[in-house]
């Protein structure tokens, strides 16, 4: 029998798309307003979901007040507040859609969790743009 555990965090982050090799115009067209060379922000909400077996003696799939304090140290002090295309290692190279920030995040949260549990990541942009990640 397995489980699915939920942790909900919040986290305000700039940025701005664009492709570094292409032309101004052509960012524009692809990512109209996103392209923004004055960056624009986001409130992302991020859901992170466990699956396991439930723990006979604890009750747990997975202690979600350490869940909570591995979010806050590996993603919310990383993220929140910053501008993502220059106040992060992650997003120096790397184009900060919603797509790569969920892979991002996958990628920090993977190597703290143990193999036994599916980690999977949902992020919203806005209310109606979302992506999930699985790995």
């Amino acid at each position: 029998m397995k489980v699915t555990v939920c942790r909900k965090e919040h986290f305000n982050a700039a940025h701005r798309l664009y492709n570094a090799s292409w032309s101004d115009e052509q960012n524009e067209a692809v990512f109209d307003k996103c392209s923004n060379p004055n960056f624009h922000g986001h409130n992302y909400e991020l859901i992170v979901r466990l699956t396991g077996p439930v723990n006979a003696e604890t009750g747990y799939v997975y202690d979600l007040k350490k869940l909570s304090q591995l979010l806050k140290k590996e993603v919310i002090d990383r993220f929140d507040h910053k501008n993502l295309n220059l106040d992060t290692e992650e997003f120096k190279e790397l184009n900060p859609t919603a797509e790569n920030i969920a892979i991002v995040i996958w990628n920090l949260l993977r190597p703290q969790i143990s193999d036994a549990y599916a980690l999977g990541i949902t992020l919203y942009e806005t209310e109606r743009n979302f992506v999930e990640y699985n790995g």
